[in-house]
């Protein structure tokens, strides 16, 4: 039998495998809502319920069974065009994968056990009946034909099984695959494989001797009937065969071809790993990266050219093990953009708007630790935009606009960031309106001297609202200030551009990693900071003139650059460096520069967040360890550019960004 851990180790892997399996059958069906005739997407949706049937089926978790068996005879109907997908039945069948989605969550870990919302499931169930045109109790099953029928979509396969003696022993029923076998068509014919029964006297009554020949009628695909067996790929021999015209229905074993063991091996190819692990790994890498930072500084004391070589060469190997360390917690920013398709569905429905979301730039790549935490943060951007910004069909016309509005999520690298946007053409922000309640609110002086994009950021203000109406969706002045909190702690920023009555963009920069960052290691007196090495232009020595101010500013190539000296600004002894240095920093349209007494060059760091105790601190983003073994600040750059936005510091026409 299945020990506990082991038992668990497979309902993780089935839980994980329903999760993805519903959201593949979601993504087919909101595909199927814009393309009905895409014959691929029906068939995609039927294989995703299928399989969650006929897993859920091995762990005994009936209610899951039942609802995916409902669901799937009706996707049978809409596959043989029995049924039209209308909107309707779109909606009940998204109902039905939320409800599923519950169940899986419902599962317990340790158990298996499922404790389900019976009064929920038998409404969908009565729902799935009435759609199909049958009772509740109506069997599809019961009402196939006696009589096989070879449809254009079927086809006659022989399988050939015969089960491990372990099978028993590790918790499967070998009958219990002829019942699932059974739901993908009609078992024609059947053979128990009785040779292997050994005699009383050798009998093991836990071991099991059994195999089957069957001719199967299905219009599955060799691959579906292959995956029934998956879950006993080690336990059984498997050979699966169409089904020749001219031989007889019980033929000979033919030579065996392990259909499973051949899929098993080709996804070896991909690997799912626990991210706890992939932090592990990631955690160890960066204190490599310390250590070898140790090495090198050492070897060039030493002087020895051989240790210097050899130190430079164990850099540059640790170089290449943490881009690949790093490029194992990449994913696809797809992956969340696409779960938007439903959001806009639903909401759109909600407020009766006509909407149509477009996504680019799918294939751009992030660490999956920021992809889970800008989720939420996207999500109150989008239902927003479709809230707020965009207009009812009615008004969009009465404007000259096309009736369906366009909502667009874009991602693309720049400057070793990641850029998400999401842009709609719908009504813009209202500038006016923002400026009335923040002057009404005592946020800013009614005559302060503030640019357009100055009083746009003013929405991300705690309890800051223009809603004249508060919603389900939105308007109660809670959320976009946490939007814009949970970006800073990526390390990210957000920008808004806005044309009123044309429409307005999201514009999010978030860091490729939040482990592992190249930095420029600068000194202030005795302190060591570190900035983030994709957000410095150039250096340049410091003016005289510059240096009399905490906060004052230089003409770059014609443009006014704000400036800020790092000592004053965290209350360092006043630095007495004869000669002192800028680094010009940029994030998007934004740029500074940071007063600093010396340059010490580009580094590797290993970014350590900082203690509770230090989570106050303004402008500090974390910490890391030198190699020699000093500590090193890292410098929180938009947080510094906050600063010098705020009208105490700096005058607010001195924030034009520069070209």
């Amino acid at each position: 039998m299945l020990t506990g851990e082991q038992w668990n180790q497979l309902l993780q892997g089935f839980l994980s495998e329903g999760r993805d399996l519903l959201k593949d059958a979601e993504d087919s069906l909101l595909q199927l809502e814009t393309t009905p005739d895409d014959s691929e997407a029906v068939n995609s949706l039927f294989r995703a319920v299928h399989t969650l049937k006929g897993s859920a089926g091995i762990f005994s978790l009936t209610p899951l069974v039942n609802l995916t068996h409902h669901l799937e005879s009706l996707l049978m109907q809409v596959r043989d065009g029995q049924r039209t997908l209308n909107e309707d039945l779109t909606s009940l069948m998204l109902r039905c994968m939320d409800e599923l989605r519950t169940m899986l969550e419902a599962v317990e870990p340790d158990t298996g056990e499922l404790h389900v919302d019976l009064a929920e499931q038998a409404r969908l169930l009565e729902a799935l009946a009435q759609a199909r045109g049958l009772s509740e109790d109506t069997s599809p099953i019961e009402a196939a034909p006696a009589t096989p029928v070879i449809t254009a979509d079927e086809q006659l396969w022989n399988l050939s099984i015969d089960f491990s003696e372990d099978l028993l022993r590790n918790g499967f029923d070998p009958a219990a695959f002829l019942r699932y076998l059974s739901r993908l068509g009609e078992i024609v014919t059947l053979q128990t494989h009785t040779e292997r029964l050994p005699g009383l006297d050798t009998f093991d009554p836990e071991a099991c001797y059994l195999g089957f020949t069957l001719t199967l009628r299905s219009a599955a695909s060799r691959q579906e009937i292959a995956d029934v067996f998956e879950f006993i790929a080690d336990f059984c021999t498997l050979t699966l065969e169409p089904f020749a015209e001219a031989a007889p229905v019980l033929v000979a074993p033919v030579e065996k071809a392990p259909v499973v063991r051949e899929r098993r091996t080709q996804d070896t190819t991909m690997v799912k790993v626990a991210a706890h692990k992939l932090d592990e790994l990631i955690n160890l890498v960066g204190e490599l990266v310390i250590s070898t930072a140790g090495a090198q500084m050492q070897a060039k004391r030493t002087g020895d050219n051989a240790c210097i070589e050899s130190a430079l060469a164990v850099h540059q190997h640790v170089e290449q093990i943490r881009e690949s360390a790093l490029k194992l917690r990449m994913v696809e920013v797809g992956e969340t953009f696409n779960r938007f398709h439903r959001v806009v569905r639903d909401v759109s429905k909600q407020l009766d708007k006509q909407i149509l979301l477009s996504i680019h730039g799918g294939d751009t790549e992030l660490d999956k630790s920021v992809i889970d935490k800008i989720a939420d943060p996207l999500t109150h951007l989008v239902r927003n935009a479709i809230d707020h910004g965009i207009e009812s069909a009615a008004e969009r016309l009465a404007l000259g606009k096309p009736a369906e509005g366009n909502l667009q999520l874009n991602a693309y690298h720049d400057s070793g960031m990641i850029v998400l946007e999401i842009s709609d053409d719908g009504r813009g922000l209202n500038t006016a309106r923002i400026r009335e309640k923040a002057v009404g609110k005592g946020m800013i002086e009614a005559d302060a001297a503030l640019s357009d994009p100055a009083i746009h950021l003013l929405i991300f203000e705690a309890g800051f609202s223009t809603a004249e109406q508060v919603s389900d969706l939105s308007g109660r002045g809670v959320g976009m200030d946490v939007v814009r909190s949970a970006i800073e702690q990526l390390r990210g920023t957000i920008e808004i551009d806005s044309q009123q009555g044309v429409g307005c963009t999201f514009r999010i920069r978030l860091p490729l990693t939040l482990a592992i960052i190249d930095g420029f290691h600068v000194g202030v007196g005795q302190d060591s900071f570190v900035i983030p090495l994709d957000m410095v232009t150039e250096c340049m020595e410091a003016s005289d003139a510059l240096l009399n101010s905490d906060y004052g500013y230089l003409n770059l190539r014609g443009r006014p650059l704000p400036c800020i000296a790092l000592d004053k600004h965290f209350g360092l002894p006043v630095s007495t460096a004869r000669r002192r240095n800028i680094v010009v920093v940029s994030q998007g349209r934004h740029h500074a520069g940071l007063i600093v007494d010396h340059l010490l060059g580009e580094l590797q760091t290993v970014i350590k967040p900082l203690g509770q105790m230090f989570q106050h601190l303004r402008g500090i983003s974390g910490s890391t360890i030198l190699g020699s073994g000093q500590v090193a600040l890292i410098l929180d750059v938009p947080s510094l550019f906050r600063q010098l936005q705020a009208p105490a510091n700096l005058d607010a026409n001195l924030l034009e960004p520069l070209a």
